[in-house]
């Protein structure tokens, strides 16, 4: 006799996807069960100690807007603080912190744990139960049925991973951890392929063994900022532990390539395709062979370990080659292996077969998230579980779902990109990825997001009013600032000589001064005898968006008219063989990937601006058809879901 248990949605996985996942959907009331291996292996941290960075920075915010945990968790649990880039301009600036790894997990299985409305589990899933095209359940390894009406797959590496090192083989999931095997045969059973991906991670080394007198250190900034915007910065202001850097060398590369044929990437053992953005450091050597020297970050694990974590030597290498080539390195000599650098190869899904909602295109109410979906690290696994779950409690309970737009968020250009992209190796975030960069700096995700974690239920009111009221601050003072003009008076201009700035020819508005380089904010305050004392967190967008104006205004149009496009559904239904003098490949992609706008097609690989204005021509031709009377049986099925479409979006 079958024993089942009633819930409403089973997230399988409790990575950095699961946990955002479970947790979004308990929060907004349904009753949810969270799967793993091993509850020790909650939010593990199987690779780089480390949250944020160049483009991930972003995410983690947008994350923390959105209502997600993230972002909270690493603000208790860091041991480093640093934003990236502060060099260059505002739409680069990237929030990235070390983290105790083992403090990290706990903090955030503490979370889990008191959450109202879900529950933990360990155990192997091996079984996505369907009727129909429907997910009704789960079925874990000892045959137990949780039946459910959503189901969210956050695998992450562990599903049928090995373990490389040289030709040493186990099967096994990251950090030893045992992997998920019973799945696969499930997945392939209801019409959902999988393909194999790889990554790897470097030695850990004892901390103890180095000699940190031949690197240079790397400390962290003097005032952090937090990554949560619920945290009090206050509370972040703490004793940091150093990083340190140093450099590969001629000898470290020499010991490479006489032992390439060693490594499993090199000797074809490794099937899985590797992130083009994380190379081993075989392939470093390889493929940049003209550079005479790589770098090599040393970062602690934690404040409770001498474990350090050798950034930048990731490899696959055999043991004996990796004792050898580590020893090269200045400052590692003498050093000490806790745990060997290796590959890890693992099955997930091409995210083609997704809908931009994050469900399965062709099993309803399946959902998928992380590394499940070809993409690599932390922050795009939270940010797509946070959406998955978030998407999956909209469906259960009626309501709209939530789609980030790309010219919205980070968060909207990631899921775009896995969605509509051919993409064959795992995809990693960048800042380059995102058109409208500008507007979509780490510094204002409060004020692009917070609006949607209210409305589908993650932000309190509290939270939503504070954000609205900052807005209107912001815009009050930039107008303000606008209004107050000074003249050419010799108090002023000895006041601009005093600032290295040059004097004044004609009047001038305290906004127009602000445009000059080495006048900001603080700097005219001297000019401004009116000025009321306002929050930093309103005085740095006052700065940014005064000294960006022109070039946010341009970006502004250019999401105009991108939004445009966004704007022109194409019908699910559309018969892409009716449309007349599209290519072949065109309409080979379009029949695979099925877009949801003109917008989404333009972005197809294969699918280029000729091949849309055929396609835009078509629907208008299919409108003018409609109105006329002329369209029947199937064509007038997908005209009238094409005339709704279009009035939904004149709505918007």
């Amino acid at each position: 006799m079958e024993y089942h248990i009633d819930t409403q949605v089973c997230v399988i996985g409790a990575g950095h996807a699961g946990v955002e996942a479970a947790l979004a959907c308990s929060r907004l009331g349904l009753k949810t069960v969270i799967f793993t291996m091993n509850v020790d292996s909650i939010a593990m941290m199987p690779c780089n100690p480390h949250i944020g960075g160049s483009s991930k920075g972003h995410l983690v915010r947008e994350i923390d807007a959105l209502g997600g945990e993230m972002g909270k968790n690493i603000d208790k649990t860091f041991i480093q603080s640093k934003m990236l880039n502060v060099s260059k301009g505002p739409a680069v600036h990237s929030l990235r912190t070390q983290a105790d790894k083992a403090e990290y997990s706990k903090a955030m299985r503490q979370v889990l744990e008191s959450q109202e409305n879900l529950t933990i589990r360990q155990a192997e899933v091996t079984e996505i139960l369907t009727e129909g095209r429907k997910a009704i359940g789960v079925r874990i390894h000892t045959g137990t049925v949780y039946r459910c009406e959503a189901a969210i797959i956050c695998t992450g590496t562990y599903l049928n991973a090995r373990c490389l090192v040289g030709e040493s083989i186990t099967e096994t999931g990251p950090s030893g951890m045992q992997r998920s095997t019973g799945l696969k045969d499930s997945l392939n059973g209801i019409g959902i392929p999988l393909r194999r991906f790889k990554t790897g991670t470097p030695a850990r080394m004892d901390g103890r063994t180095l000699d940190y007198s031949k690197m240079t250190i790397q400390e962290g900034d003097k005032v952090v900022i937090p990554f949560s915007y619920s945290t009090d910065p206050a509370d972040v202001q703490i004793e940091q532990v150093p990083c340190y850097l140093t450099y590969t060398n001629e000898e470290t590369h020499t010991i490479i390539r006489q032992n390439i044929d060693r490594s499993p990437i090199y000797a074809g053992i490794i099937e899985g395709t590797g992130p083009r953005y994380c190379p081993s450091i075989e392939d470093k050597v390889v493929k940049f062979a003209e550079k005479t020297r790589h770098q090599v970050f040393i970062e602690p694990e934690g404040r409770g370990t001498n474990e350090v974590y050798v950034d930048g030597m990731s490899s696959s290498m055999p043991d004996d080659v990796q004792q050898r080539m580590y020893r090269t390195v200045p400052g590692l000599e003498n050093c000490v292996i806790v745990k060997n650098a290796y590959a890890i190869e693992y099955d997930c899904i091409n995210a083609n077969l997704l809908k931009l909602t994050l469900e399965t295109r062709d099993v309803d109410g399946l959902f998928c998230a992380g590394q499940f979906n070809g993409s690599s690290g932390y922050e795009e696994a939270a940010a797509q579980g946070l959406m998955a779950g978030i998407n999956a409690a909209m469906k259960i309970m009626g309501k709209e779902p939530l789609v980030l737009k790309r010219s919205e968020a980070y968060i909207g250009v990631l899921i775009d990109d896995l969605v509509t992209k051919d993409n064959r190796e795992p995809y990693r975030m960048m800042t380059s990825r995102a058109e409208y960069r500008l507007l979509l700096r780490q510094d204002n995700a409060d004020l692009r997001l917070r609006k949607y974690g209210y409305r589908v239920g993650l932000i309190s009111q509290e939270q939503y009013d504070h954000v609205c009221e900052k807005e209107k601050m912001i815009e009050k003072e930039i107008q303000r600032l606008k209004n107050i003009r000074i003249g050419a008076a010799r108090e002023n201009q000895e006041y601009l000589r005093a600032h290295n700035s040059a004097d004044l020819k004609t009047a001038c508005s305290l906004a127009e001064l602000m445009c000059r380089p080495e006048l900001g904010y603080e700097q005219v305050a001297g000019l401004d005898p009116d000025r009321k004392p306002l929050p930093k967190e309103v005085t740095e967008q006052v700065e940014i968006n005064i000294r960006y104006e022109g070039y946010i205004a341009r970006q502004r149009r250019q999401v105009e008219q991108f939004e445009k496009m966004e704007n022109r559904k194409i019908p699910e239904k559309i018969d892409y063989d009716d449309v007349g003098s599209l290519r072949l490949e065109a309409r080979q992609k379009l029949k695979e990937f099925r877009p949801s706008s003109i917008g989404q097609a333009g972005r197809l690989s294969g699918v280029t601006p000729a091949d849309v204005a055929v396609l835009l021509i078509y629907l208008e031709k299919f409108r003018a058809q409609f109105n006329s009377g002329q369209m029947t049986g199937a064509g007038t099925e997908s005209n009238t879901e094409m005339r709704t479409e279009r009035k939904d979006s004149s709505n918007d």
